[in-house]
């Protein structure tokens, strides 16, 4: 990140944030068309389209901005110094606006209604736990390597993301800004919007939770 003004880093993580979204949003839409009601098709088709791209963008954008595009990985690097509260604050706010443009993004190129209502119920103790352990996991991923191989981050991240649409029973949001966006879709990728605080409450404290652990035990210097 050194080298870029503030400016340009909240462009990349704005901009990163809004294509991550409409990839996401936009691949469950054409899977859910396509898959003709198969759910698991649908999933895969999701699965697939959210990790490729999110080793792109972090290849793009993680020399300008860090390419966190997710508040709880700024909030984890502003806890561990590495980026300046006053600039965590700025972060989030691109992060979260490029997230609701990405859902837009999605819904003007399949001919939707640019905001919806999401109807799509995602609550209880077990989809809870899930958010926990998949925001744990990819903190755990980011910052183990960036400590043992930062060349393999984004690869890492894309993979990880792939894996724990799967095996977590909340299909691994485990970011906030792309929660929030995807409570303006009524798609298959959907939250209802009383569902989203619960989500970030869990994200949050499996993103700290990894940060925590990583610090004092793990990585002593991380």
């Amino acid at each position: 990140m050194k080298g870029f003004n503030l400016s340009r880093r909240l462009v990349a993580e704005g901009l990163g944030t809004a294509l991550l979204v409409a990839a996401v949003v936009g691949s469950g839409i054409m899977g859910e068309q396509l898959a003709g009601g198969n759910e698991a098709i649908a999933l895969l088709a999701n699965t697939l389209s959210t990790g490729a791209v999110l080793i792109v963008l972090i290849l793009i954008f993680g020399a300008i901005s860090g390419a966190h595009f997710n508040p709880v990985v700024s909030l984890s690097f502003a806890f561990q110094r590495k980026l300046p509260w006053k600039d965590f604050l700025f972060y989030i706010t691109a992060q979260i606006t490029g997230g609701l443009a990405g859902t837009m993004l999605a819904h003007i190129m399949f001919d939707m209604p640019l905001l919806m209502e999401s109807t799509h119920l995602r609550t209880g103790t077990g989809i809870w736990v899930g958010e926990i352990v998949a925001s744990f996991g990819l903190l755990a991923t980011i910052l183990g390597c960036l400590r043992s191989r930062p060349q393999a981050v984004p690869y890492a991240v894309g993979l990880f993301i792939m894996s724990a649409y799967w095996f977590t029973s909340s299909t691994a949001f485990a970011n906030p800004a792309v929660t929030i966006a995807r409570s303006i879709t009524d798609t298959f990728s959907g939250i209802r919007a009383e569902d989203v605080p619960c989500f970030i409450a869990a994200q949050i404290v499996g993103a700290l939770l990894a940060t925590s652990l990583f610090q004092r035990i793990f990585i002593s210097d991380i």
